[in-house]
Formats: C-alpha cells, structure tokens, sequence
C-alpha cells in the first residue's frame, strides 16, 4: 500500500530534490520521478485540486473505471495508482505509476531507429489500438482513448500505453470539454479557453473515434519525419485493412495524404509553450 504521508512529502519538496522531469509535452501537468527514497521507481503525476468535492469523487471512480476498462480491452498499463491528496487546505488529484526505462519512450525512439525500426514501433501501437477499439463495444459508456506517440513506450517488440488522464469514460463531450479547461496547468488556457469552449470542447472529438485515433498515430508520425510520410501513410492504409476494416470507409481516405492537426489546436500548443516540436504542425 502506498504511504500517502510519505508522498506528500515527495511533491512538497522543491524541484531540486523532488526528481527528474520526465516530460514537459504534457498539457495537464508534468510529470517527475524522484531522485531517491520510496518512489524512486515510480513516476508522479500531480493534477490541480478543484473546490468541488463531489466533482474530485467523480473524477477518482472513473478514473478507477478507465484503468479498468483498459485492462478489461485488452490495453496493458504501467501499475497505476490513483489518491486524493488532502494538502494545504485542498484535495489534490495524484497519479503514481511505475517508472519505465527513460530510453524506451516512443517519441524519442521514433525520431532517431531507422526507418523500419519505426515500422516496426507503429505496428505494436496499431496492435494496441485496434485492440483496445475491437474490444471497446462491450462498454456501456461513452470511452475513449488518446493513443499518441508520446503517450507509448515501446519496450521489447511491444508498445506499452501509460497515459490515463483524464479518465476518458463516462463523461459527456460537454463535461469533457470543461475538464480540458479545470485540469489545464497552464493558468492562460484556463483565462482564455471559456472564451473559446466550443473550439476547447473539439479538440477531445479525435479520442472518441476509432479511425481518428489511427489517422492521428499516423500524422504525428509523419510530422516528426516528414521525408517517411510516404511510408506511414502507406502503413497505416495496409493496418486499417488488416485491424480495423471496420472503419475503413472513415480512415483510409484521410491517409491519402499528410494527416494535419487542426489549427486552433496547433495554436493552443504554441501559444501555451507546449515543447513538442516538430510534432506540432
């Protein structure tokens, strides 16, 4: 059992002690794992607190039912734990994970393998994808997935998911769309984001779809080597035919071409200063 004394300890320390950023990408928060101690083995991640009670019990069920639902689909995950923090007056939402090796993030590794090594690292993604989405009927809940690049690992031939938050079950777009604003770390979405909640409420519309997701694993990879889009694209037509016929009608013809971000998300990822160039574009 985790000793909760113990990890409060570990997120109050300053950042000289508390560990390493493992990645500044994220949009909720950034995630660190600490130098030494108890955690040393695991990867932290600390949400803001919210006033509402009711809302933070809400969000820890479904978070206990994505992890769930996840496992039940057939998505391996990293053990995940999920606690309320009671800290300074306010209850703090905090993902602990255990850590996995820093060199086997997919991002990185997707940038330098060659390209059949990356070939390689999309078809234990797809596999991941197409599984959780031949699997996802059973539900009956509204569920989604955001299987990007940066949210995998790829460790042993095998893609490994690992990116629970927020726990994308049960919530309606509109509630949805809100958290992408409460949750946000970044205090100028929270001030300009309600004067453009309708465009904020879109950006979720991809995680809901089945070849979305697909269609978007194969644009990230594209943006990040561009001279192989080729490759991906056609990659990503042969998986669609082999995994997911289902949704071959909606995929295959947005992976004709070079797969683009919308622009109003493209420009929320600059404007909040976003690190993830060049797959941004």
């Amino acid at each position: 059992m985790t000793d909760l004394a113990a990890l409060k300890d570990v997120i109050r320390a300053d950042s000289a002690s508390r560990g390493e950023t493992v990645s500044k990408l994220g949009y909720f928060c950034a995630p660190f794992r600490p130098a030494s101690g108890p955690f040393s083995d695991k990867v932290i991640k600390v949400y803001r607190g919210l006033r509402n009670p009711a809302a933070l019990d809400r969000l820890a069920r479904c978070h206990d039912d994505y992890v769930a639902a996840l496992n039940t689909a057939g998505v391996a995950l990293p053990e995940t734990e999920f606690h309320l923090l009671d800290m300074e007056g306010a209850r703090i939402p905090v993902i602990v994970q255990d850590a996995l090796p820093s060199d086997s993030m997919m991002r990185p590794q997707m940038q330098s393998a060659t390209l059949e090594e990356t070939l390689a690292m999309m078809e234990a993604a797809g596999d991941v994808i197409a599984t959780f989405w031949n699997n996802a009927d059973q539900f009956d809940t509204r569920i989604g997935f955001h299987p990007s690049i940066r949210n995998f690992a790829y460790l042993d031939g095998k893609a490994l998911f690992f990116d629970t938050f927020p726990p994308l079950i049960h919530y309606n777009r509109e509630e949805m769309g809100r958290m992408l604003l409460l949750f946000s770390d970044k205090a100028l979405m929270r001030w300009v984001g309600p004067l453009l909640q309708k465009k904020v409420t879109g950006i979720q519309d991809e995680w809901y779809s089945a070849p979305e997701t697909l269609v978007g694993l194969v644009g990230s990879a594209c943006r990040l080597r561009p001279d192989d889009a080729q490759a991906y694209l056609a990659w990503g037509r042969d998986f669609t035919s082999r995994r997911m016929s289902r949704w071959a009608d909606e995929a295959l013809p947005q992976l004709q071409e070079h797969p683009r971000l919308t622009r109003y998300w493209t420009g929320y990822r600059k404007l909040l200063g976003l690190q993830g160039e060049p797959n941004v574009s």
